[in-house]
C-alpha cells in the first residue's frame, strides 16, 4: 500500500489537474489561492487509503478525494467569514484578501465544483457514494449552526458539545473512510465499522485540537495558544471546568468572560490555573484516549489482513500529537 506521503502527493497532483483559471478571474482566483495554501489533505488521504485497502487501486477514488477536499475548503471559506478570521495557515483568508462577498460566492462555487468532481465517478460508483456525501454535507451545516448557537448559550453541556462535534467534524472523517471503502468493494460490515472508526477518530481529533489550544506548543500547533479562551469558545475544556470547578473559580471565569477588554495573557493564565485545579487537563486526556481506543476497536473488527490494518492504524497515530506525547 502507498504511504501517507505518497497518497497526499496523489491528492495534490489530482487537485492541480483541476484548473480554475477561467474568467471571471475574481470568482476563480480565490479558489486557486485557497487550494494552493495546502494543508494535511487528511480526509482525501483517508478515502484513498480505505479504497486501496480493499482493491489495491487508488485511481478509482481520486474523484471522491478531490470532492472531499473541495468541499472541506468550501466550508473553510464560509467559516472564516462567520468567524471573522483573517489568517489561515499563516496567510490572509479569502474574505480578508478579497472581501466577504467574494468569499461567500467563491465558497458556493467550490461546493458546486465538489459535486461536479464527484460526478467524475462511473455511474454505478456514483450511486454508491452520492447519498452518503450529501448526508455528510447537510450534517456539517447542522453542526456549524449548533456551534454558532453555543456562542450565546450558557447551558451547553458536554453531551451537547460532543453532539455538535460529531456533526461538524467527525462525520467528515467517517464519510471519507466509508465512501473510500465502498469504492474499493468493501462489505457492508466493514463499511459500517470504518464509519464508526471515523466518528471516534473525529471526536478525538477535535478534542485534541481543543486541548492543544490550551496546552500545545505554538510552533507545533501552527497557531497562537489560548485562542479559544480569548473568544470564550464553548470547548470540552471550558464546559468541563464549569462542571468541576469550585464555585469561586466558576465566578472568576464568568467575570473574565464578561469583560470586553482584558490582557490576553493574563486571562489565559487565569483559566489554565483554574483548569489545573478542576482536573480539566486529566479529564480531556482521558476522553481523547477513550475515543482513540474505540477507534482501534473498530480497526480490529475489519476483515482485512493484519498488514493493511496496521497501515490504517499508522495513519491514525501519525495524525495525532496527543499520542506522541
Amino acid at each position: 500500500m502507498h504511504t501517507k506521503e505518497e497518497l497526499r502527493a496523489a491528492v495534490e497532483a489530482y487537485l492541480s489537474s483541476l484548473s480554475y483559471t477561467r474568467p471571471p478571474v475574481e470568482l476563480y482566483s480565490p479558489i486557486s489561492y485557497t487550494l494552493a495554501l495546502g494543508g494535511k489533505r487528511l480526509r482525501p488521504v483517508m478515502a484513498l487509503m480505505a479504497c486501496e485497502a480493499y482493491c489495491g487501486d487508488i485511481e478509482r477514488a481520486l474523484p471522491l478525494a478531490g470532492a472531499l477536499e473541495l468541499y472541506h475548503n468550501h466550508t473553510l471559506l464560509h467559516d472564516d467569514v462567520m468567524d471573522k478570521a483573517d489568517l489561515r495557515r499563516g496567510k490572509p483568508t479569502v474574505h480578508a484578501k478579497w472581501g466577504d462577498n467574494a468569499a461567500i460566492l467563491s465558497g458556493d462555487v467550490m461546493l458546486l465544483l465538489a459535486y461536479k468532481t464527484l460526478g467524475g465517478l462511473p455511474a454505478g460508483q456514483l450511486e454508491l457514494v452520492m447519498p452518503a456525501f450529501t448526508a455528510m454535507a447537510v450534517e456539517i451545516c447542522e453542526g456549524q449552526q449548533l456551534d454558532m448557537e453555543f456562542e450565546t448559550r450558557d447551558d451547553v453541556t458536554v453531551d451537547d458539545y460532543l453532539g455538535m462535534t460529531r456533526l461538524k467534524t467527525a462525520v467528515f472523517f467517517a464519510t471519507a473512510l466509508r465512501c473510500g471503502a465502498m469504492l474499493g468493494g468493501a462489505g457492508e460490515d466493514d463499511c459500517r465499522a470504518l464509519y464508526e472508526l471515523g466518528i471516534n477518530f473525529g471526536l478525538a481529533f477535535q478534542l485534541q485540537d481543543d486541548y492543544l489550544d490550551v496546552y500545545g506548543d505554538t510552533e507545533l500547533f501552527g497557531k497562537n495558544i489560548g485562542g479559544d479562551i480569548f473568544c470564550n469558545k464553548k470547548t470540552f475544556l471550558l464546559i468541563t471546568a464549569m462542571n468541576n470547578a469550585l464555585p469561586s473559580d466558576r465566578e472568576t471565569m464568568a467575570q473574565w468572560m464578561a469583560r470586553e477588554t482584558f490582557d490576553t495573557d493574563e486571562k489565559v493564565a487565569a483559566f489554565k490555573t483554574i483548569y489545573e485545579r478542576a482536573n480539566v487537563r486529566r479529564d480531556t486526556e482521558e476522553k481523547i484516549g477513550a475515543y482513540f481506543t474505540k477507534a482501534e476497536e473498530c480497526l480490529s473488527s475489519l476483515s482485512l489482513p493484519a498488514e493493511k490494518v496496521q497501515v490504517l492504524r499508522d495513519l491514525l497515530l501519525q495524525s495525532t500529537i496527543h499520542r506522541s506525547r
